[in-house]
């Protein structure tokens, strides 16, 4: 039988199946199987581009699927593979072939590409764009951070104390500072502020000038023994209402305080063990009198070291509750004050409390103990009083923190014959983001002084402020202030009213 193609040739029907024929005994011969498989390798990689459009193999396909193929094309693929081995069974052509052949070009999908595939959202206008943090950047020296900033106000201030009123108005110029360390293990906080009066007139009485300086250097001993070494410096000038202060002095004594300490933690397992070190230096300068006259205060000078133990027990992360013993001992310069006392002590203090941290919400400590004092001169009492201590910050919104404060202490006294007295602290700070560039600030304090062997009657400080600060930008602040402070009993009834406006630039 013969049929009739496209370009007028003819061909015979058993030529067609023979060729149908001798295709399917090469895709069922085990030794194609075993040349080529039809999937890819089994590490992953795909077929090359050269051998899913080889002409060979588009040509067996074809040729086993379809009789319409011209006898040049035939012809071509008899005379390639006709030293191919393999030609038999119908299979590709062999490695001969293969060896010559360019090896095809693989493109590395692990490398990035120069651009990405999704640039993400773009601001329409510059002014969609987020604006800078209001934060100054500080001053990078070295490996440390400085935030240094100054603030200038005018401020005035009235004083209502036994009947009398004074007023006075002065300018305020404050200096502060935070040096943080940028080390990848240990760290280095110092911190510092003073704060310098100057009256607008020719008197200087009432001033009263302020510094503190702090440092506080941790030590990563190991993973769970950690060591801080502290010190400080404080200056200031005793209250007018001070049980201490000197009767009818225009310029009361000032006081200089140097603090030292060292302090090592260490956990095991669950229990946390501390101990501490510390240790005070206190040194008074002279009064001065309103006739002029200058009282030396140097019998106040004394120093004193104290050490402590505590241990605490893990119940949770958040909760690790703690007994603690210390003990001190204070020696004044002089053996004997301008009275005739020997004012050196002994003191003995326990304590239980926890300690609690909840994350940024909430995270202090409180607890509560018992305390005694026992003076060298025998005609001075021990004093002994129940304690309470501690501090928390409470965080109950983003951008709010209230800072809440307990401290007990013993306070000797300069009375002859008074051995000393227990004081009550109560400190709390609110600070409020109302914008994100305007602060509020609300402080508050109570004061109980209390005087346990037959002394004055017991006096109390309350102080209540409130501030704002609005950011004009990134270096310069305006802040203004107003605070009222009131102190009544042991004789005293002082009201002071403070009011003032200034500037503060930051960097």
């Amino acid at each position: 039988m013969k049929i009739t193609t496209t370009t007028g040739g003819t061909r015979q029907r058993r030529r067609a199946t023979l060729g149908l024929l001798l295709a399917c005994s090469a895709l069922a011969s085990p030794a194609a199987a075993q040349t080529r498989s039809v999937f890819p390798p089994q590490n992953g990689s795909l077929p090359s581009v050269a051998n899913a459009t080889s002409p060979t193999s588009n040509t067996a396909l074809r040729g086993s699927t379809s009789a319409q193929t011209t006898s040049n094309a035939s012809n071509a693929a008899d005379d390639q593979n006709a030293s191919d081995p393999n030609l038999a069974t119908g299979t590709t052509p062999g490695r001969n072939q293969a060896a010559n052949q360019e090896p095809p070009y693989e493109d590395d999908l692990n490398q990035p590409r120069e651009e990405p595939l999704d640039r993400g959202a773009e601001p329409v206008e510059t002014q969609e764009q987020p604006r800078e943090p209001g934060d100054p950047t500080g001053i990078r020296m070295g490996s440390f951070l400085l935030r240094p900033s100054i603030n200038q106000s005018i401020d005035t201030e009235t004083r209502r104390s036994n009947g009398t009123k004074i007023r006075r108005d002065y300018l305020s110029t404050a200096i502060r500072g935070t040096l943080t360390s940028d080390w990848s293990r240990h760290s280095l906080t110092v911190t510092g502020e003073g704060t310098l009066e100057r009256n607008l007139g020719s008197s200087s009485q009432s001033e009263q000038p302020e510094a503190n300086v702090n440092a506080d250097l941790r030590l990563d001993l190991s993973n769970d023994t950690v060591a801080h070494i502290t010190g400080g410096y404080r200056f200031s000038r005793e209250d007018d209402y001070d049980p201490n202060a000197v009767g009818g002095a225009s310029t009361q004594p000032g006081v200089h305080e140097f603090t030292g300490g060292a302090s090592l933690q260490r956990d095991f397992g669950k229990v946390r063990g501390t101990a501490a070190l510390d240790l005070s230096r206190a040194a008074y300068t002279d009064a001065k009198l309103s006739d002029g006259t200058i009282v030396s205060t140097k019998d106040r000078n004394r120093t004193g070291i104290d050490g402590r133990l505590r241990l605490g027990y893990e119940l949770s992360p958040a909760l690790v509750p703690y007994v603690e013993v210390a003990t001190g001992r204070t020696f004044y310069d002089l053996r004997r004050d301008n009275s005739g006392y020997a004012r050196s002590s002994q003191s003995y203090a326990a304590r239980t409390g926890v300690e609690f941290d909840l994350g940024e919400k909430l995270r202090g400590e409180i607890g509560t103990g018992y305390e005694i004092v026992d003076y060298e001169d025998d005609r001075l009492k021990s004093v002994g009083a129940v304690t309470f201590n501690g501090s928390a910050t409470w965080s109950p919104q983003r951008g709010t923190n209230v800072d809440l404060g307990l401290r007990t202490t013993v306070q000797d006294s300069t009375t002859p014959g008074q051995s000393g007295w227990v004081e009550y602290q109560a400190t709390a700070a609110l600070t409020h983001e109302m914008r994100d560039n305007l602060i509020a600030r609300l402080t508050g304090s109570s004061t109980l002084r209390d005087f346990p062997n037959g002394g004055p009657s017991d006096e109390t400080v309350w102080i209540g402020g409130a501030g704002l600060t609005w950011a004009i930008n990134r270096y310069l602040d305006l802040t203004s202030d107003v605070e009222y402070e009131q102190a009544g009993g042991g004789g005293t009834n002082d009201k002071i009213v403070r009011a003032g406006v200034g500037l503060t630039l930051k960097r």
